[in-house]
């Protein structure tokens, strides 16, 4: 069973407990691939103004992927939370289209 998602912070520290063990770096990636069609009118939408709502969802869920996949290495490895939580976003294009990559790491903990 997973850690909960709330015990997965960017801080060093997990406000109002106090580490007693690191348990190692854990990590998690996704990658997303992006229609070309799907990106020009993403990009028209931004040269307008707008928002591109599918690549927002598809970062969206990418990013909950990545924290229940954070949620359950930590717990694999026995860890109360995971601290120091870092999102790195990549992208690699194509002729044909591209791909988002999100890789998602941080250090799991076990509190005293």
């Amino acid at each position: 069973m997973a850690i909960p998602i709330n015990r997965i912070v960017t801080t060093a520290y997990f406000p109002g407990r106090e580490i007693g063990e690191s348990l190692g770096i854990v990590g998690a990636e996704c990658v997303l691939g992006i229609n070309i069609f799907k990106d020009i009118m993403g990009g028209i939408r931004d040269i307008v103004g707008g928002r591109s709502g599918t690549h927002q969802e598809a970062l969206r869920k990418a990013r909950e992927t990545c924290l229940a996949e954070l949620a359950a290495e930590a717990a694999e490895a026995g860890a109360d939370a995971v601290v120091s939580v870092e999102f790195d976003y990549s992208e690699f294009s194509g002729n044909k289209g591209g791909m988002i990559i999100l890789a998602g790491y941080g250090t799991a903990v076990r509190f005293r």
